[in-house]
């Protein structure tokens, strides 16, 4: 009976599993995989939250954005107003259809070209924004934690003080 025991011990308990140590050889532990991933994405978080931390928008920029923000307007209200002038007017319209027609076609792409850079460092851009301001909110989130642990702390019954009370050693030495 000993031996069973021994032998049993061996594969089924005492701290040590051969069987889950050798399953771990061929399957990762899904428990320990997510821990993993959960301490790498933290850890591109802080990155992010270090690199992008900073909100530093001067008036300059500001009036940039602002410039930044006018082409595509002027575009969307530039073609409705080719439509408008070619009801109102169809001859002065042709006339200056006639006049495109002249421009070579390597001007019509560089044109392109320009409208595809303009268009894709404001998309860069916007994503770079973007990541900033998840890097912000992953210091908020870090602060949140930790007041809901000092209050799940508090709710069991633990006393949180960050430092010494003069106020209230006063009161104790009245006592």
């Amino acid at each position: 009976m000993g031996v069973i025991e021994g032998l049993l011990t061996l594969l089924f308990g005492n701290g040590r599993n051969v069987v889950r140590e050798t399953a771990e050889v061929f399957r990762e532990n899904s428990e320990n995989g997510a821990v993993r991933a959960a301490d790498w994405q933290v850890a591109a978080l802080n990155q992010f939250a270090s690199e992008f931390g900073g909100n530093r928008v001067s008036r300059f920029d500001r009036f940039i954005d602002g410039l930044n923000r006018l082409p595509r307007p002027a575009m969307a209200f530039g073609t409705i107003g080719l439509f408008v002038a070619a009801m109102v007017n169809p001859v002065w319209f042709s006339a200056r259809m006639q006049g495109i027609s002249l421009v070579p076609e390597p001007l019509w792409w560089l044109l392109g070209a320009i409208i595809s850079f303009y268009f894709g460092a404001r998309h860069q851009a916007k994503g770079q924004e973007f990541q900033r301001s998840i890097a912000e909110t992953l210091g908020r989130t870090q602060v949140v934690h930790g007041n809901l642990r000092a209050l799940e702390a508090l709710e069991n019954g633990a006393t949180y003080q960050t430092g010494p009370n003069p106020a209230l050693e006063d009161w104790r030495s009245e006592q």
